[in-house]
């Protein structure tokens, strides 16, 4: 009985591979070799026609230019060795729509890559996704610094720039091998999607010569059971970044939640605001872990931006077995920017609990900087096998329950006092 479920199972695997087709998009009308062509209508029909039937896009070798491209139930990408999808830096070449940014359900600018209510939704390299951001970047930069001669300040939404990848209420999710680069804003966002893994990719978006603001490697937003794995990430924003909402009633709407279950191992992160970052935007997560990695930057390993317009709770976090230079290895700081209750009389504040951060070998600036708003409550942090040469040796805590445990700064035993 067993061995005739074996094959059904095997035979039914066997329809639906011969179901599935490739879908090269040079096949279905798209030029190939000028990479100045706007492609977005070409590429769009080629997706169109695969959802009909199921099947992968593939994007062969060269550049192709595209706006913002909208995946369907029952279709993939895959970029071969060589290709590259590159977007577009005109910005109505991105349609706005409703859409999901800085922990709120608003109307914004879609994506180079999008995927609404796509399961099992796959992108595979290993070829490029080229956001081809840098316009976005240095009309930014101006823009901001317009504001600031006249006194005022600039919001990150301002400056209409798309996101590379957004994926939204997609399950069963794997992005694979490909490289993401150079995004006008954030990279990759996840939201509302659950088992998801992002693994063997190479995430970035440059410092120098023109800095890529607001260019978050890995946003997870209201999604559980996300993996992040073997991946380099350097952007100059956080490298994963933990969201879920903002406001004073922001853990009352039915869109925003919990980050649960969160993976992320054998990473490397080059130069970030923060390796794992507990977001401007966040109101809940619990049970995440990042071992096995290695850093090399000047800023936090991992740090909560405690928000006094946001209640805000983050438990079960583990950071272990993490090599390399940053700037400290653990900060809670308060994170007042675009501070806003609007009109409410909430007084928000956050929890932190059950910390644990184990088995570190870094150079630093300091250990740690534990000191958030003064309404927030701190409590079961747990720092184990620390060894680490900083620059400042003490750690910076004002809260009791904090335990240190062979924790060795500068080849010295160190006890907090």
């Amino acid at each position: 009985m067993i061995r005739k479920i074996l094959f059904i199972a095997g035979l039914a695997t066997l329809s639906l591979a011969a179901h599935a087709q490739d879908y090269v998009i040079t096949k279905y009308g798209v030029k190939n070799g000028d990479s100045t062509k706007l492609n977005t209508k070409a590429i769009q029909a080629v997706i169109d026609r695969a959802a009909k039937k199921g099947g992968t896009v593939v994007i062969p070798k060269g550049t192709f230019l595209s706006g913002a491209l909208f995946f369907k139930p029952k279709t993939k990408l895959r970029l071969e060795s060589g290709a590259v999808l590159k977007g577009s830096d005109n910005i109505a070449n991105y349609p706005l729509i409703p859409s999901r940014m800085e922990g709120r359900s608003q109307n914004y600018y879609a994506a180079l890559v999008n995927a609404y209510k796509v399961p099992g939704f796959s992108i595979t390299g290993p070829g490029t996704i080229n956001g081809n951001g840098a316009k976005f970047w240095s009309y930014f930069w101006f823009y901001r610094d317009s504001m600031k001669r006249v006194g005022k300040e600039a919001t990150n939404l301002e400056v209409h720039r798309p996101r590379l990848v957004f994926i939204w209420g997609s399950n069963n999710v794997k992005i694979k091998n490909v490289k993401l680069h150079n995004s006008g804003f954030w990279t990759t966002h996840l939201y509302q999607s659950n088992n998801v893994v992002i693994e063997d990719c190479d995430i970035r978006s440059p410092y120098k010569p023109v800095p890529a603001p607001s260019t978050d490697g890995v946003d997870i937003d209201v999604c559980k059971n996300v993996t992040v794995r073997n991946c380099y990430i350097s952007v100059n924003d956080d490298g994963v970044c933990i969201k879920g909402g903002k406001g004073p009633t922001a853990h009352k709407l039915p869109e925003n939640g919990i980050v649960e279950n969160v993976l992320v191992e054998g990473c490397t992160f080059g130069e970030s605001h923060a390796a794992l970052t507990f977001g401007s935007e966040s109101i809940h997560a619990r049970n995440v872990v990042m071992r096995n990695c290695k850093i090399n930057s000047t800023t936090p390993l991992f740090r909560f931006k405690m928000r006094p317009d946001t209640y805000q709770h983050f438990e079960q976090i583990t950071v272990e077995n993490v090599t390399g230079k940053a700037g400290v290895i653990f900060e809670i700081a308060p994170w007042k920017q675009f501070f806003d209750l609007g009109g409410s009389t909430e007084k928000p504040f956050g929890t932190v609990n059950d910390i644990t951060i184990r088995n570190i070998k870094i150079e630093c600036d300091q250990v740690a900087h534990i000191q958030g708003n003064p309404n927030d409550k701190v409590s079961g942090i747990t720092f184990s096998n620390i060894e680490a040469t900083a620059k400042k040796p003490g750690i910076k805590n004002v809260y009791e329950g904090v335990k240190l445990e062979n924790v060795v700064i500068n080849g010295q035993p160190y006890t907090l006092k």
